[in-house]
């Protein structure tokens, strides 16, 4: 069924996870769908809120089409998707080129989004990491095998929606995975919300502003 829209799917979510409140998790979104989507998470969980800044290596003719995905830092984490590299006949020199378009969009998004604002500490916590939905799976398994790179005590995987195949491609890549719903037909997120308009840097910068205004002090990154 679907959600009416990312906040109330949220709450649903947030229900659905409940009883990690007692672990003091650190929520961590994928922007921008998933910053709606966590900050009712984080909200319910009285979590921080941080970002895992992925973006998604589209092919070059059709890019909604993941053909991979990287995650910023140090070392950024490449996931590449080889059957649709070889489907699309793209070649590396493609693949490299729009890998690095990707990389220089994450830095603008981290500069404006968060700053010099430092990053929870996730070693030895739980981390929650959310998004409003699932599809290839590419820049969501990209996101879990960055943020298993700072050592959490658990990985755990949350969203609203995904496709059952999807989920059970990254079972290896998270401790546990929490899914409202799973569908072997599923096409694309937005055909299982009413309301799935674009999310500005706006909201996700005055999300991230509310949700560090209500951290309990004594939390992790307060």
């Amino acid at each position: 069924m679907p959600f009416n829209n990312r906040v109330e799917a949220g709450r649903q979510l947030a229900k659905a996870l409940a009883s990690y409140k007692t672990q003091k998790p650190v929520v961590l979104a994928l922007p921008r769908g998933g910053v709606p989507v966590a900050a009712e998470v984080a909200k319910a969980l009285d979590a921080p809120l941080d970002l895992v800044l992925v973006r998604k290596i589209g092919v070059p003719y059709q890019p909604e089409l993941a053909m991979g995905a990287v995650v910023d830092g140090s070392k950024p984490v490449v996931v590449r998707n080889e059957h649709i590299i070889e489907l699309a006949g793209v070649s590396e020199a493609d693949f490299n080129a729009i890998r690095d378009q990707e990389l220089a969009e994450i830095e603008r998004r981290r500069k404006l989004y968060v700053g010099d604002r430092p990053h929870p500490e996730i070693k030895d916590h739980t981390a929650i990491v959310v998004d409003d939905g699932i599809a290839t799976g590419a820049t969501t398994r990209a996101a879990l095998r960055a943020i298993r790179t700072r050592e959490p005590r658990k990985l755990v995987l949350a969203v609203p929606v995904a496709p059952t195949q999807t989920l059970e491609e990254l079972k290896s890549e998270a401790d546990t995975i929490v899914c409202l719903e799973d569908h072997e037909d599923f096409g694309a997120i937005g055909f299982f919300y009413y309301d799935f308009r674009q999310i500005s840097d706006a909201e996700v910068i005055d999300l991230l502003a509310q949700a560090k205004a209500t951290t309990p002090a004594s939390m992790p990154g307060a």
